[in-house]
């Protein structure tokens, strides 16, 4: 990562007037950039914030699209032989009660950061939840009812005005409130649990919420389209600083109802024919317009954050994810049995899940293997893709919605979508 230039940009997120920095990171598909109005040397976000030595650029990291990638976690391991700060035993390692007294040893723990850099989440059943936990298959005899181990992707810190949910299952939104007050509540939670019990301060958190609300991050140039902002395109983090959001908007319950050309960016793109800019035109009306399903959605169904990809509502979805059917070895299995009926599970229903997602928030049968929709700007800087890391690249994540929802791409428009999602 580098910074590249100082510029003033007066915009809808980062405010008019303030000089912004911009941060560069290079990524297989190209090269990213990030406006950020604060500046990074003095930000608490990079700053540790308990006793064991952890801030929260420890799993954010600019180079890695603000998120966490396995490599980095290999070479910090790597390089002090397993004893950096990401790998406390609390939650990077697959269960803290693993042997961690060799080098091999804490290899074989951080197993999971290390493959899919996946952190683990320590969570409860709900005391009021629909539902029982009846049996655990942990290959590390650890988790139960008191604490499920789920093992989870560290979503990126950036573009996080485009939220209306925060965290993977929702659980920092559960409240109702303003989203600084849901990023100020995640940044408390991530300071007790994963800096183990550090207290932040009004003004760290303050201003780790000033922190994170100023970024924007989005590819910017191609390896092989170039600059995405050229030719009348509209790629790039500067015209996403200008993108408009509010909970709910381009919804069906909004005034005039659904559009589905979510994403307008590489629109004079279109007459390119057959080159990289004419794929990624071709992509991007694909992504808005391809209907699968009987006709009933495209890809911007759920993705309906205009130029963001985020769901506007902040709704839910169980892509089948954590089904026992895609569970794989080394991630604890979950027998669950409902108590109560729910509006879609009755009682007596048995479900077997890695992680229950939402389920573990609100208490519902329903919600068992929910999670939200992340937003879709920076994908290529910050594989791998899903919760749970299980898509290694891009190629892989329209391999499984391609079979999962029967889309039927041609080879064409699998290319020109993949092309696309790099764009952004």
């Amino acid at each position: 990562m580098r910074v590249v230039a100082l510029l003033v940009v007066g915009c809808a997120l980062l405010g008019a007037g303030p000089a912004a920095t911009l941060l560069s990171a290079p990524n297989p598909a190209g090269e990213a950039l990030t406006l950020t109005r604060s500046p990074l040397d003095d930000s608490p976000f990079f700053q540790p914030l308990g006793a064991n030595g952890r801030a929260c650029g420890t799993c954010h990291l600019p180079s890695d699209g603000w998120s966490l990638a396995p490599a980095t976690a290999r070479r910090l391991f790597d390089a002090t032989e397993g004893h950096h700060v990401l790998f406390r035993p609390r939650d990077g390692a697959n269960a803290p009660n693993l042997p961690d007294g060799t080098l091999a040893e804490r290899r074989a723990a951080a197993s999971l950061l290390l493959t899919r850099g996946l952190i683990r989440v320590g969570l409860p059943i709900p005391p009021d939840a629909e539902f029982v936990l009846e049996a655990v298959d942990d290959p590390y005899g650890f988790a139960g009812a008191r604490e499920l181990s789920l093992y989870r992707r560290p979503l990126p810190s950036t573009n996080l005005a485009f939220l209306s949910t925060v965290m993977w299952d929702g659980r920092e939104s559960r409240l109702a409130g303003a989203m600084a007050s849901h990023l100020a509540r995640q940044a408390d939670g991530a300071s007790a649990g994963h800096a183990q019990e550090a207290v932040l301060s009004d003004e760290q958190r303050r201003a780790i919420v000033a922190f994170e609300t100023g970024l924007v991050t989005a590819q910017s140039r191609d390896a092989r389209a170039g600059d995405l902002g050229a030719g009348g395109a509209r790629g790039g983090p500067r015209v996403l600083a200008e993108q408009s959001f509010f909970p709910g908007i381009n919804s069906r319950r909004e005034p005039g109802g659904f559009d589905r050309r979510v994403f307008t960016l590489f629109g004079a793109w279109a007459e390119a024919g057959s080159d990289a800019r004419g794929a990624i035109a071709r992509g991007e009306k694909l992504f808005n317009t391809h209907a699968f399903a009987g006709g009933n959605f495209t890809c911007t169904t759920c993705h309906n954050a205009p130029n963001a990809g985020s769901n506007s509502m902040g709704a839910t979805f169980d892509l089948g994810l954590t089904a026992e059917s895609r569970r794989a070895a080394d991630v604890p299995l979950y027998t669950l049995r409902c108590i109560r009926d729910g509006a879609k599970a009755a009682a007596g229903r048995v479900v077997r899940t890695t992680d229950p997602g939402a389920a573990l928030v609100t208490g519902r049968c329903d919600d068992i293997g929910r999670f939200k929709v992340p937003t879709l700007r920076g994908l290529a800087a910050r594989a791998p893709y899903f919760h749970d890391g299980s898509a290694a690249t891009l190629d892989d994540v329209v391999d499984f919605y391609d079979k999962r929802f029967a889309i039927k791409l041609t080879p064409a428009e699998r290319s020109d979508l993949l092309a696309f999602l790099r764009a952004l």
